[in-house]
């Protein structure tokens, strides 16, 4: 084999130059949170990182109020390189800062109840069930939307639905840290038990005969979203008080479901201005 000028063989020498920079890894049983608003989301919940990336330089400054509480809650506070921060979120914002936290849990069937039965808001409840929604994408655009309508909490099942892992965190920006997901055992039986609590369960179907301004949503409210393709499942469409349809003026048939559980929920937040406490 041809040897190097230092004795190193040259296709080796050429095989390491080829070589990329490992990506730099989230720490064993971690869970990675990009973003100024995702790492104030968890401080303001009270769970309080183990280990905080901040981007070297200007970013420090700009962080200081954070920095601070996380180093008052015990984070550990390690300044990175922009580029190393770069690599570990990929496409996701990390605006400088990057938590490492425990991964989320699910909230408690239970909890749910609890939560009904001692109302804590003046508004009356506006909750969001997703039936067989499993792409964790979706599942966290879905969590950003509910976020930003003021949605009081996200139901989903046992069975057939997205993890609540890092990449739902990362593409949620914030808002699996601040909406409560609640994970119920049988879902038709769940909405039943709504039913108790006065809650109206609104169902989308590109079969159904009403349109979606034509729901009130202006009562305890529950919008139910299926999986795309398949929709709801039979016995939670059956669950349902009422189905409704966006009107599809185009060529398409359809909506992705986090685009369509967005124009949902802000129809119901356009019919409820006013009553949010």
């Amino acid at each position: 084999m041809a040897q190097g000028r230092k004795g190193k063989p040259r296709d080796a020498g050429r095989a390491a130059a080829r070589r990329k920079p490992e990506l730099p890894g989230v720490p064993g049983g971690l869970d990675a949170v990009f973003g100024v608003h995702a790492v104030r989301a968890l401080l303001q919940r009270g769970d309080c990182p183990r280990i905080l990336w901040v981007q070297e330089g200007e970013a420090q400054q700009r962080l200081a109020d954070v920095i601070d509480r996380a180093r008052q809650g015990g984070a550990r506070i390690e300044p990175h390189p922009r580029d190393e921060l770069d690599r570990l979120a990929r496409e996701a914002s990390h605006q400088g800062i990057v938590a490492f936290t425990a991964p989320l849990a699910f909230e408690s069937e239970t909890s749910l109840w609890f939560k009904l039965e001692a109302w804590p808001y003046e508004s009356p409840p506006l909750l969001l069930v997703l039936d067989g929604v499993t792409d964790v994408h979706n599942f966290g655009a879905c969590l950003r939307s509910a976020d930003a309508a003021g949605v009081h909490g996200v139901i989903v099942p046992k069975d057939k639905a997205a993890p609540l892992n890092a990449t739902v965190r990362k593409v949620a920006c914030g808002a699996a840290e601040s909406v409560p997901v609640y994970q119920v055992t049988n879902l038709a039986r769940a909405l039943a038990r709504l039913k108790e609590f006065g809650v109206w369960i609104t169902g989308t179907a590109g079969e159904a005969e009403a349109m979606l301004f034509e729901a009130d949503f202006s009562g305890p409210s529950a919008l139910v979203m299926g999986a795309e393709g398949k929709g709801m499942r039979r016995l939670t469409r059956e669950a349902c008080d009422g189905l409704v349809k966006l009107p599809m003026a185009g060529s398409v048939s359809s909506l992705n479901v986090s685009v369509a559980t967005g124009i949902c929920l802000f129809e119901a937040v356009r019919q409820r201005r006013g009553t949010e406490a």
